[in-house]
């Protein structure tokens, strides 16, 4: 297990990694942007304390967020 500030370091690189990408392909604007992944199931699974969602590439994490999105 890793020390809890890498894990968080690793989540909120994925975040801002998200947010990128969605303010990119949606052209919407970056709060929106921020609480759509912040609202998102799969942002509760990748801060979950048992996952290890978080060890996972920002690309693949957002192949995960995509439906999400569209029904946003």
């Amino acid at each position: 297990m890793i020390p809890q500030n890498q894990r968080d370091y690793l989540i909120n690189r994925i975040v801002d990694k998200l947010t990128e990408f969605i303010f990119l392909d949606y052209d919407v604007k970056l709060s929106s942007a921020l609480n759509m992944v912040y609202q998102s199931n799969v942002y509760q699974l990748l801060i979950k304390d048992d996952g290890y969602l978080y060890t996972q590439s920002p690309s693949y994490i957002y192949e995960l967020l995509k439906p999400e999105i569209k029904d946003y």
